[in-house]
C-alpha cells in the first residue's frame, strides 16, 4: 500500500510524493512520480528512473532540474527514489559522514552487518520499486535509467547488469570506477568486506568493458567538476568502452562543475536520447 504525501500540478501533468513500507530494505520509503497528463490506464507510458547521489532525498531532482516540462511534451513518467533507507532503526556511520550510511546506500546490496539489515538498495531499485510502480500507475513495463554522481554509479550498474529490464542508460558525472576511488571503497568495504572480486561487480568501468548485451548510454561530464579526477574517473568509463566496442557517447564540457546547475543545463538532451530508445521521439 502507498500513502500519497504531496501533488502538485505542473505543465498539465501532476508531480506526487508517496511513501510506503518497503519489504527489500525493511523501512519506510518515499518516491516521486511525474506524471504526464497523457498518461491514463488506456495509454500507459513509459517511465525514466532518476537516482540521485550523495546526501540527496527523493526530492533534489523534482525541484533543481527542471525536467518536467520536457517529461510532458515527450509523454515520459519520471520516478525518483530515495538514495537509502532511512528511520530510528537503520545503521548509520558513527561519524556521521556524508559519505556512508543515510543518504549513501550506493544502489547496492550490503552483504556485512550491521548495513546487511536494511541497505538492499539494488534489490529495491532494480523489482520492488517498478513492480510498485506499475500496479499503481498508469505506465507501461518500457524503462529507462539515469542518475548523478553516486546514482550515475546506480544507473550505470544497474543497466549493465539488467540489460534485459531497460532500454537506455545515461548518467551526469557518475562514479565510474568505484573499486579505484576512495567513495567507492570505503563503501563497499563497509557494505561488501573486503572481497574486492564482490566489488567489481558494482563497478561501471569493469562491468561495461566485460558486457556482451549493450544498452544505448549516454554521459555527460564537467571539466570543473571538484571530484573529477579523485573520485568520478571517467577516463576508466572511455577505455572500458573503446576495449568492447561499447555504444557510449561521453561528452565533456568545460567549466561545468558537480551541481544540479550542470544537470539543469543538459537534462533536456538526456531526456531526448531515453525518449528515442523508449519509443516516445
Amino acid at each position: 500500500m502507498i500513502e500519497e504525501i504531496s501533488s502538485n500540478k505542473m505543465f498539465g501533468g501532476v508531480q506526487k510524493h508517496f511513501q510506503h513500507m518497503s519489504e527489500s530494505v525493511k523501512c519506510k520509503m518515499r518516491f516521486a512520480i511525474y506524471l504526464p497528463k497523457c498518461a491514463d490506464k488506456n495509454s500507459p507510458v513509459p517511465v525514466l528512473y532518476w537516482l540521485s547521489g550523495l546526501t540527496c532525498t527523493d526530492e533534489n531532482f523534482v525541484q533543481k532540474a527542471g525536467a518536467q516540462r520536457i517529461a510532458e511534451a515527450l509523454g515520459i513518467a519520471i520516478v525518483c527514489p530515495d538514495t537509502s533507507p532511512r528511520g530510528n532503526d537503520v545503521a548509520d556511520d558513527e561519524n556521521q559522514s556524508y559519505d556512508l550510511g543515510l543518504g549513501a546506500g550506493f544502489y547496492i546490496n550490503a552483504t556485512e552487518k550491521p548495513w546487511s539489515d536494511h541497505y538492499k538498495m539494488y534489490d529495491y531499485i532494480v523489482d520492488e520499486l517498478p513492480k510498485l510502480i506499475e500496479d499503481n500507475f498508469p505506465v507501461s513495463n518500457k524503462k529507462s535509467i539515469s542518475g548523478h554522481s553516486m546514482g550515475g554509479h546506480g544507473a550505470l550498474t544497474i543497466a549493465l547488469k539488467n540489460p534485459d529490464k531497460y532500454c537506455s542508460v545515461s548518467a551526469f558525472s557518475p562514479i565510474a570506477n568505484p573499486v579505484n576511488c576512495a567513495w567507492g571503497q570505503k563503501a563497499f568495504n563497509a557494505y561488501l568486506g573486503s572481497d574486492e572480486q564482490l566489488w567489481q561487480q558494482h563497478d561501471a568501468s569493469i562491468l561495461m568493458e566485460a558486457s556482451n548485451q549493450h544498452v544505448p548510454a549516454l554521459v555527460e561530464q564537467g571539466l570543473a567538476d571538484n571530484f573529477l579526477e579523485e573520485q568520478l574517473k571517467p577516463e576508466s568509463l572511455i577505455l572500458a568502452a573503446s576495449n568492447n566496442n561499447y555504444p557510449l557517447l561521453l561528452n565533456q564540457h568545460e567549466g561545468y562543475d558537480h551541481s544540479y546547475f550542470f544537470i539543469a543545463s543538459f537534462i533536456e538532451s538526456h531526456l531526448h536520447f531515453h525518449a528515442k530508445h523508449l519509443g516516445k521521439s
